[in-house]
């Protein structure tokens, strides 16, 4: 293995432009089944450190499960990344060809950790498809409250039950993928055993946070964006924020943590001396999500249903 060469690639709809830290240029190839063969023949060929790309809504989704079965190592990271790290060079301009090169660069100078093409990708896109249902079901039932013209509001309603009923479809394949898999099955029964923790965001977690039981404390608040960030300077000393991590793993766990402060006793109990403590509501429920998180990390970790033994 080359210890010098790292790749960056640009994916677009239609293209794969290639750069390599130690070259000048970039190459570009369809961003096709047959484009994206030729790319994981070319990485063969010259035997990179690393292959970077940015996360693009799903785009970016063949050509990384192509490198993790290729055996090529390779890294998502977030467009913000690349976009704040291009500034910082001063690299003000945007084309494909310069963000295959400065992806290159990001990635000899970072070195990110690479990442295999996630087994729980059929997963994950069943949760994202329910969430998609159940805006489209919210949007409707706004729409017919606020319709007048009867034949307008019976449109909707057909609408909606055909949307309740794909969404009783989507529940019921996620379940069975889950039950199809034994992994995934004892990490959703762990979860699901949790007060607090219903079918929907075991069901997120499994799918969305697959390292959830394989980190430290500060590493799965930090993923899930829980993890509160200092912002100091000098002798002044900024409000602590959280701020970053999974989006849809964390709105996850604030919707587990509103029903684990009222049903979850040691959840419950943490909220409750908080706010006896003078902590705004915000920041409690926030410090709830922390510490329900880290159960959940433990729990997983230790391989433990919930168990909860009054003192």
């Amino acid at each position: 293995m080359n210890q010098g060469i790292y790749v960056g690639v640009d994916i677009s709809k239609d293209n794969l432009d290639i750069a390599i830290n130690t070259q000048k240029g970039s190459r570009r190839l369809s961003n096709n089944t047959a484009g994206i063969k030729k790319a994981a023949e070319y990485f063969r060929g010259i035997s990179p450190v690393l292959v970077v790309f940015e996360t693009t809504g799903g785009l970016e989704l063949p050509f990384w499960q192509a490198l993790t079965e290729a055996g090529i190592a390779a890294a998502p990271v977030n467009p913000r990344q690349i976009r704040n790290f291009a500034k910082a060079k001063g690299v003000l301009a945007k084309t494909d060809t310069i963000d295959a090169q400065v992806i290159a660069q990001y990635a000899c100078v970072m070195k990110p950790q690479s990442q295999a093409f996630p087994d729980t990708q059929e997963l994950k896109e069943l949760v994202a498809r329910r969430s998609q249902i159940i805006e489209m079901l919210t949007a409707e039932k706004n729409r017919l409250k606020a319709a007048r013209k009867a034949k307008i509001q019976q449109d909707i309603k057909i609408n909606i039950e055909w949307l309740k009923s794909r969404l009783d479809g989507v529940d019921k394949d996620l379940q069975e993928s889950i039950k199809a898999n034994p992994e995934w099955r004892q990490k959703f029964e762990i979860l699901e055993s949790t007060p607090g923790i219903g079918n929907t965001t075991a069901a997120s977690l499994v799918a969305g946070f697959t390292e959830l039981g394989n980190l430290n404390r500060h590493q799965a608040a930090a993923l899930a964006g829980v993890a509160p960030i200092n912002r100091d300077s000098g002798a002044m000393r900024g409000k602590r924020m959280v701020w970053g991590g999974r989006p849809r793993i964390r709105t996850a766990l604030y919707m587990a943590t509103l029903v684990a402060t009222r049903y979850n006793p040691v959840i419950k109990a943490f909220y409750l001396r908080l706010c006896a403590a003078g902590k705004a509501k915000k920041v409690a429920l926030t410090a709830c999500m922390r510490k329900l998180l880290l159960i959940l990390n433990s729990m997983l970790k230790h391989n433990l249903s919930w168990r909860y033994s009054p003192s």
